[in-house]
């Protein structure tokens, strides 16, 4: 999604909470006194190698996710042109992916010389100067990175079209051509973007010929590279930071607060939100948290953690952990709300598993709980629809974050691949090889903001001092990384170049003093 974007330079704030570069609980296990002071500045430039050392789609920077935004609407109308007008994982009318009317391809053909032509025709129409296809010696070294990279990923929407009606065979063909020359360590972003897709419709196909839709989940791998994204990139400290603060300004006051994390991960977003409770005017509140989680062993240890970080700041603290999705709670008092409790509901949204369970039973719950405040960080991606929708939404972004990563990390930088084969890959292959109402019966809300909106929830806009907070956040990283911020409608979005990766927004309901 485009908007326009605006940089605001954040003045000093006691009631602000101030984000550090890097956290941890090694940090946090070091600070034993108050006040919490500010970090120390961070330099601009965080990583040795320049940026120019990169060579993600051609000699340029990171234009994948550039080029994906220009053309990726006119190369699926060209390869959708012949389906079938019904199939099992049907088409949403107003998809980009819309049937067109030229005859650019004929047909989904198993010889990758009749494709490599068919893909020739496709860029000669939307482009000037078309990449100079050789299309008889297939794809080897001569090409350069620039022509590989387009070649594999007009592939790739083919193989999805394939796997859009159900024509396994011909999808398996492809993948396979696919996997033996993408890789996820080369240094070029269409290659290591094409090589993750191709995993995960690997695994699409596969699924659907023997039937196993769920993977197992190693959280403590999960909860690292999640923090390695966190040190690396800007956008994990965004949503805790901006929703904090959110937090912050409708809790403040109260003498009794309890905050429900749907799903806490390993709760570095907490400790600086704690010391601004301990310093207020008023003497530091009652604080509750109710955790969700998948992984009790998990939740035990950052109840633990957390609880020491109270008990040191003199907080009164109590911590609930349950190991079960938000969704899937039987009765709100599963909860332990009390009455006269200021109850606050956070959600970082993601796609490394399914967090929450059903989108209905969730948002009943949230109805039922009737919070003063929920804070919700969503990813600018649709998940929900057919599987042709979600492959073309995820192409889009997850080109962008590869992109954004692209432009200050090294290829062969080891928190980079950490980041892509510990975290994006997963969720590509959530969205595509598990997701869908055709694996798990349930359509995913398109966009929870909406949902929200439509179901006795009033927006709360997102105040000065959280703009302040996101951009104290971005003010750590270079301005030539190319992350930009925006206020837009009440809500706080925080992409790369002009393109809104995740954006963050503060609901109340309506019924709630």
């Amino acid at each position: 999604m485009k908007v326009g974007f605006e940089l605001v330079h954040a003045n000093h704030n006691p009631n602000m909470i101030r984000p550090h570069m890097h956290e941890t609980w090694d940090h946090y296990s070091n600070i034993t006194s108050l006040p919490f002071s500010a970090p120390s500045p961070t330099p601009s430039n965080l990583y040795p190698k320049p940026a120019t050392e990169n060579h993600c789609l051609n000699l340029g920077q990171n234009e994948l996710s550039d080029w994906m935004e220009e053309h990726i609407g006119d190369i699926t109308k060209h390869l959708v042109e012949d389906l079938p007008e019904t199939s099992s994982d049907s088409l949403m009318a107003n998809n980009t992916a819309r049937v067109s009317h030229h005859n650019f391809v004929p047909s989904l053909l198993p010889n990758f010389t009749q494709r490599k032509a068919s893909c020739f025709r496709q860029f000669e129409a939307i482009t000037n100067d078309p990449p100079n296809f050789n299309l008889h010696s297939g794809l080897d070294d001569s090409y350069n990175v620039c022509d590989q990279g387009l070649s594999l990923i007009t592939l790739l929407m083919e193989c999805a079209v394939a796997i859009s009606v159900e024509n396994l065979g011909e999808a398996h063909r492809m993948l396979l051509e696919l996997t033996q020359v993408a890789s996820p360590y080369k240094a070029s972003c269409a290659e290591r973007v094409v090589a993750y897709f191709a995993k995960a419709m690997t695994g699409r196909v596969m699924n659907s010929w023997l039937g196993v839709c769920s993977p197992l989940v190693d959280h403590k791998s999960i909860n690292s590279a999640f923090q390695v994204f966190n040190n690396v990139s800007p956008f994990i400290k965004f949503a805790h930071f901006t929703s904090n603060q959110a937090i912050l300004e409708a809790v403040n006051h109260c003498d009794s607060i309890h905050i429900i994390d749907l799903d806490i991960m390993q709760g570095l977003q907490w400790p600086p939100f704690f010391h601004i409770l301990a310093t207020r005017m008023e003497g530091p509140p009652q604080v509750t948290m109710t955790c969700l989680g998948t992984s009790m062993e998990l939740l035990v240890e950052t109840g633990k953690q957390l609880s020491n970080f109270a008990r040191r700041l003199g907080m009164s603290f109590k911590f609930h952990p349950i190991a079960s999705k938000f969704g899937e709670v039987i009765d709100v008092s599963m909860l332990h709300v009390k009455p006269g409790e200021a109850v606050a509901v956070h959600w970082l949204q993601h796609s490394l598993y399914d967090a929450t369970g059903p989108d209905w039973k969730t948002l009943r719950l949230l109805q039922e709980l009737d919070p003063r405040i929920i804070t919700l960080v969503e990813q600018d991606v649709n998940h929900g629809g057919s599987f042709l929708d979600r492959f073309v939404a995820s192409l889009h972004y997850y080109s962008t974050l590869f992109d954004s990563l692209g432009a200050y990390l090294h290829f062969d930088d080891s928190n980079r691949h950490r980041v892509e084969h510990g975290l994006l890959s997963r969720e590509i292959n959530n969205v595509l090889a598990i997701g869908g109402p055709k694996r798990n019966g349930e359509d995913k809300f398109r966009q929870w903001r909406t949902e929200l909106a439509r179901h006795c929830f009033a927006q709360v806009p997102m105040s000065a001092n959280s703009m302040a907070q996101a951009q104290l956040i971005l003010n750590m990283f270079s301005p030539a990384y190319g992350y930009s911020l925006a206020q837009v409608d009440g809500t706080l979005r925080l992409g790369w170049k002009d393109t809104s990766l995740y954006t963050a927004s503060a609901w109340t309901c309506c019924t709630s003093n």
